[in-house]
């Protein structure tokens, strides 16, 4: 009776696990509502610098670069020493940028505050606070994962009208160092409740309840997963099939992905557009991308997550040609909805698949390796675009590529084995080698 009024207690209790998802939310919607407000930020760095299209370009691309890049190192580090005191780190690194930036005197010192502030502070808190989230969830994980990156998709729609209207009540200055009041005062409380795993805590994986005998286990021998795939190291994962093709197809995904979150604003003042349209048509991303991230993220639990990874990047490549022939505020809000809801789904999926293939205690450094893929598409991918505009004073060619390189992206996806099939026969060396699902 008394274990049974017991097991009936813990499931009226809030799963700890969903407090984690709020709290990875918060840190999110912070740090990349700082980073993606950045087109809001254009005009007037352009104007106080005197400066062109590719060279303030260069300034979110080097951001970019560095939060992915730096994602295996941060994911290793939050493996070994936990995740919780590097995300902090993080987060504290963003508001400190923020706040040399709005003291910024010449474009390089917003370079050295700007980019590699963002770029560092990104880098330590993203890839530990989805290896959290993963670790808190297997059957619900494409759903987790969905809700804790909604705060990337809200951070995109409120701080750059947030931040717009700050620039417009005062200046570019202020509206960067209210932004980091802000990060500083909510991202840190948010990432102080994180919580490392649930064996911490006695619990088990998406709320399920641990029966007496599991309880009494030693912790570092209790792992819920434990019967259904071994423990993968970065090291294993890096002569693995399924890691190369989804780096490959996140490489080529990533060299278009961050080309609308720099350009979309200049491209519709170039079509006379007033700057607020674009602000709006730049949120209407964020509202595609909440509604990418909650909706594909469910829906991929059910149809299959390596599937709907792939079905997102077909839609990105077939958005990205719609933007070569959009000419007018409607056709760009599509545009930017659909733009937002694969970006979204991407952002959701991609760690919940990689953790399908490869979960375990080493996964936060596995899906940091897999973003260091994105670092290169980043760094090379809005800036080339503004050289090229530079150039010809058109966005064409550099769309026509993003459509193509989606759909690169969308074959890799497809070509995966599937991740149980895959697990099977990588807890059968023998079988696998056969096989040749080991490289």
């Amino acid at each position: 009776m008394d274990k049974n009024q017991n097991q009936v207690s813990k499931k009226k209790t809030i799963f700890y696990g969903w407090i984690i998802v709020a709290c990875v939310f918060v840190i999110l919607l912070l740090a990349f509502g700082s980073a993606y407000s950045f087109s809001t930020f254009f005009e007037s760095l352009q104007m106080e610098f005197g400066t062109s299209r590719s060279s303030v370009s260069f300034v979110f691309s080097i951001a970019g670069f560095l939060y992915f890049s730096l994602s295996p190192l941060s994911g290793q580090i939050a493996d070994r020493f936990g995740s919780r005191r590097v995300i902090i780190f993080g987060v504290i690194v963003i508001s400190i940028s923020l706040l040399l930036s709005s003291r910024a005197k010449t474009m390089w010192q917003i370079y050295a505050a700007y980019s590699f502030g963002i770029g560092i502070g990104i880098g330590f808190a993203y890839a530990p606070s989805m290896g959290v989230v993963q670790r808190w969830f297997v059957k619900r994980r494409g759903l987790a994962s969905g809700l804790a990156v909604m705060g990337i998709g809200l951070g995109t729609l409120g701080i750059p009208i947030f931040s717009a209207a700050l620039i417009h009540w005062s200046d570019w200055r202020t509206a960067y160092l209210v932004m980091s009041i802000l990060v500083f005062t909510c991202g840190v409380s948010a990432a102080i409740l994180i919580a490392e795993s649930p064996e911490r805590r006695g619990l088990a994986p998406d709320g399920d309840v641990i029966e007496a005998d599991a309880l009494n286990t030693p912790q570092e021998t209790f792992k819920p997963e434990a019967t259904s795939i071994r423990e993968i190291s970065l090291k294993d994962a890096l002569h693995t099939k399924p890691f190369w093709l989804l780096y490959a197809g996140s490489f080529s995904f990533g060299l278009g992905l961050f080309i609308p979150f720099v350009h979309l604003i200049p491209f519709t003042n170039d079509l006379g557009l007033p700057n607020a349209t674009g602000v709006m048509l730049f949120s209407l991303i964020g509202v595609g991308s909440i509604v990418g991230r909650l909706l594909l993220g469910s829906i991929a639990d059910k149809l299959g997550r390596r599937q709907s990874l792939a079905a997102m990047y077909v839609g990105a490549a077939a958005i990205f040609a719609w933007w070569l022939v959009a000419a007018n505020v409607w056709q760009l809000a599509i545009f930017a909805i659909i733009y937002g809801a694969c970006y979204g789904g991407y952002v959701a999926i991609l760690p919940a698949v990689t953790a399908d293939y490869f979960s375990g205690p080493k996964i936060s450094g596995i899906i940091g390796m897999i973003y260091t893929s994105v670092a290169v598409g980043n760094l090379i991918g809005p800036t080339i675009a503004g050289f090229i505009f530079d150039l010809v004073q058109s966005y064409t060619i550099p769309i026509f590529a993003s459509m193509i390189t989606s759909f690169f992206a969308a074959v890799c996806a497809f070509v995966l084995e599937e991740p149980d099939k895959w697990r099977e026969s990588f807890l059968h060396p023998t079988t696998s080698r056969q096989k040749g699902v080991a490289l």
